[in-house]
C-alpha cells in the first residue's frame, strides 16, 4: 500500500471519553465506545465528514466506538483532489479500519457513494465483520465520466456533483467544482472494486435510494449479483442519492444500528445463523 497523507489526522478521544467537539464541515470526527463494536463511517466523492456524521452519531448511541475520517484530497478545496490517487483513499481508510480492529472484536465499515465502495474495497483485503453500503458508486449516472482520463488536461473541472438531496435548503458542504483529474481516479477505483467484490464474503446491507442522480442502478446490482457473501438489500423511496441528510436519515440509521446489533450478538443481519467474528478468520 502507498502511504496514506500526514496532514489528516483523527481528533483525539476528549477525557471523558465522550465525542469530539465538532468543528467546520470538512473535519474529521470520533466518537469514542468502549464496547465490542467499532464503526469506520466513510464520507463520498467531493464530500466531507459531514455529510456521515448523523449516521455515525446514530451508531454511537448504539454502542459503537465511531470514526470518521477525511479522504486525502478532501475537506480543502477541489484543486487537491485533482492530485490524489485511489491508492490514497484506500490507505487512509485501511489504516483506520485496522486501528478499530486492535480495539474490538467486531467491525464494521459504512460508507456512503465513493465511500460505500470503499468500504466494500475494504472488505475484499482486509477482516471486515459487515459492511454497510448506501448507494455505493460501482457505476455513474454520467454518460461523459467514461471520458474522464482523455479529458482532465484540456477541462480541468466540471461543475460539483454535491448536494443530490430532497429537502429543500440541505447542503452536504461537499465542493462546488469536481475535478475531472479526481473523475478519472474514481473510475479507475470503481472498476477495481467491481473486480474484487466476489472477495467481500462479510453480511453486507446495501441501502438505495430510488432517485439517485449520481450513482447508476448498476451500482446495487453489481453487489447483488457478485459479492461473496449474503447481502440484503433495502430501498429507499423518497430519498436522493445523499440519504444520510434526507427525509429517510431515520430509516439509514434505524437499518444500520439493526445491522450492527446483530452482528455483536454473533448472528448474521442477513440470514440470522452464528457467524465467526472476523478477526478469528485466516486473514485473505
Amino acid at each position: 500500500m502507498t502511504s496514506p497523507v500526514e496532514d489528516q489526522h483523527l481528533p483525539t478521544p476528549t477525557a471523558t471519553g465522550g465525542p469530539v467537539a465538532e468543528g467546520s464541515p470538512g473535519e474529521p470526527f470520533r466518537y469514542p465506545a468502549d464496547g465490542p463494536v467499532g464503526a469506520l463511517v466513510l464520507h463520498g466523492f467531493t464530500g466531507v465528514p459531514f455529510s456521515v456524521r448523523p449516521w455515525g452519531r446514530a451508531l454511537h448511541e448504539a454502542g459503537a466506538d465511531v470514526v470518521g475520517p477525511v479522504l486525502p484530497g478532501h475537506g480543502t478545496r477541489w484543486e487537491d483532489l485533482a492530485g490524489v490517487r485511489w491508492e490514497q483513499w484506500r490507505d487512509h481508510a485501511a489504516a483506520q479500519l485496522q486501528q478499530l480492529r486492535a480495539r474490538h472484536d467486531v467491525v464494521v465499515v459504512c460508507g456512503l457513494s465513493m465511500g460505500g465502495a470503499l468500504a466494500l474495497h475494504l472488505a475484499a483485503i482486509l477482516p471486515v465483520d459487515g459492511v454497510v453500503a448506501l448507494n455505493p458508486a460501482l457505476s455513474l449516472v454520467s454518460r461523459t465520466a467514461r471520458f474522464a482520463p482523455a479529458l482532465h488536461r484540456a477541462v480541468p473541472s466540471v461543475p460539483g456533483v454535491g448536494d443530490d438531496i430532497s429537502l429543500p435548503g440541505v447542503t452536504e458542504h461537499a465542493y462546488p467544482r469536481t475535478p475531472v483529474a479526481g473523475v478519472a481516479e474514481l473510475g479507475r477505483f470503481m472498476a477495481r472494486t467491481r473486480r474484487m467484490l466476489p472477495a467481500v464474503t462479510a453480511p453486507v446491507l446495501l441501502l438505495r435510494s430510488q432517485h439517485d442522480h449520481v450513482v447508476s442502478d448498476a451500482s446495487h446490482l453489481h453487489v447483488l449479483r457478485r459479492a461473496g457473501g449474503d447481502v440484503e438489500l433495502v430501498r429507499l423511496a423518497e430519498s436522493f442519492h445523499v440519504a444520510t441528510l434526507d427525509r429517510e436519515a431515520d430509516v439509514v440509521a434505524a437499518r444500520s444500528v439493526r445491522f450492527v446489533e446483530d452482528l455483536a450478538a454473533g448472528r448474521s443481519p442477513v440470514t440470522a445463523r452464528p457467524l465467526r467474528p472476523a478477526s478469528r478468520r485466516e486473514r485473505r
